[in-house]
């Protein structure tokens, strides 16, 4: 109780140290609110590139106000380090930290364990702890407990607090942000809820507490996998309506007039960012232990996992009609970002289908005004090209894989021989234009 009222006074006071630990787009953010309400932050990272970055005054998250972000760093009130020892001078920490899934599609907890270790090792009595990374119900409870347990020796309910918030981040999206977001929190106690609720109101406006961390868990799953089931009936969809000659970019724009029980999901290449595509995947493998088969979310993801092979296939069906084989043709892909207007690239449905084309043969560039280069899963490394006529006319093929505002589609159409339009970027098909 003692530890309680004093992390209580201090958070009241503002007399906290936090810790963030993974400086990304999600624990970047976080730390920036925090710093600019006043509080200590230490930001931790593994990454001794991203720590110099930040040393040196440079942002590199596009949600993040430079200036902000320079003058919170200038001023050490965020202090980046890849010093894990220094976490004994926190109060609170927040673990930010990538869960990606390994090459059999299951969760890759080894980022979440080591951060884990680092705290049990180095924290202090009287220390909150939460999770924000993307995982599995009961990962709180049976994986990161046990381990902060065993490293520090010290026991959940007095010497420290644990609780899970799911991250929230929305890439480029300029009404919701980390702050005004509302921030899901549960616990293992009360206690532990009461310490949380109070810390997170000093970064966010609006804290909702659930029962347990279990439920705080799967709400992110949720979240994601109602996205993701959407997304692939729509995308299934416009693949039959494609076969059957239906618009079916019209056919949303009239479902939508329903003032009730309908909201507008719209296709494209795929599914892209870290969690839509990820996040059931988390919720299979945990289900598999109670002997639970979730066959609706399995089947989304596989339509999912199929649209890139099949956006291929597209391209390979528009250049036969004009007497063209993929193997040998160039092929220009316009953004390769996952979505609209951000720099991210992650399970962009771009790289994906890039590889499928290379690995068939086809000449490939692109052009992204936000991303300069990249890497796919193949490993194949792109430069961006400058978007101009001569790089239009000069391609068998454009490929429309994001429809950034920037992108004239006026100019693209008129300059290019074929385009294949996978995010209805050009309103109208004709001859030389193939529809999703």
């Amino acid at each position: 109780m003692e530890n309680k009222i004093i992390l209580l006074g201090k958070i009241q006071n503002r007399q906290v140290t936090v810790g963030v630990i993974g400086l990304g787009y999600v624990g970047f953010p976080l730390a920036v609110n925090f710093a600019s309400a006043g509080v200590a932050v230490i930001g931790f990272d593994t990454s001794e590139e991203r720590v110099s970055k930040l040393i040196a005054g440079k942002n590199y998250i596009s949600d993040v106000d430079d200036q902000l972000a320079g003058d919170l760093l200038s001023g050490k009130k965020l202090v980046p380090t890849t010093d894990f020892s220094l976490i004994k001078s926190c109060e609170a920490i927040f673990i930010c930290v990538p869960t990606p899934l390994d090459e059999f599609r299951k969760p890759d907890m080894s980022f979440i364990k080591d951060a884990c270790e680092k705290i049990g090792s180095n924290m202090k009595p009287g220390t909150f702890i939460s999770l924000e990374s993307t995982t599995y119900p009961t990962t709180t409870e049976d994986f990161v407990l046990p381990i902060l347990k065993e490293k520090s020796g010290m026991k959940e309910g007095e010497d420290f607090w644990l609780a899970y918030s799911p991250e929230r981040v929305d890439p480029g999206n300029k009404v919701f942000h980390t702050g005004n977001t509302p921030k899901v929190l549960g616990a293992l106690n009360e206690d532990g809820l009461e310490i949380g609720e109070a810390i997170y109101k000093l970064a966010v406006d609006e804290v909702y507490t659930v029962s347990s961390p279990r439920v705080a868990e799967m709400v992110k799953i949720l979240e994601n996998t109602y996205r993701l089931v959407n997304i692939s009936l729509v995308n299934e969809l416009a693949l039959l309506a494609g076969k059957m000659d239906i618009n079916i970019w019209e056919v949303i724009d009239a479902a939508k007039t329903k003032p009730f029980g309908f909201h507008a999901f719209y296709p494209g290449p795929g599914i892209g960012g870290h969690c839509i595509p990820l996040d059931p995947f988390y919720l299979e493998s945990i289900a598999r232990k109670f002997n639970f088969e979730l066959s609706m979310i399995h089947t989304a993801g596989h339509i999912d996992l199929l649209m890139a092979h099949r956006m291929t296939l597209k391209i390979t069906s528009a250049l036969n009609r004009q007497h063209k084989s993929i193997n040998g043709s160039k092929i220009l892909f316009l953004g390769v970002a996952y979505k609209p207007d951000i720099s991210d690239d992650r399970e962009s449905p771009a790289l994906k289908i890039i590889d499928e084309v290379v690995k068939k043969g086809g000449g490939v560039s692109y052009h992204d005004p936000f991303i300069p280069s990249i890497k796919t899963g193949n490993g194949n490394k792109v430069q961006s090209v400058e978007l101009n006529a001569d790089t239009l006319e000069g391609a068998d093929c454009v490929v429309i894989t994001t429809n950034h505002s920037v992108f004239d589609a006026g100019f693209i159409e008129q300059h290019s021989k074929l385009i294949v339009d996978l995010r209805n970027l050009i309103r109208e098909a004709s001859d030389k234009v193939y529809k999703l």
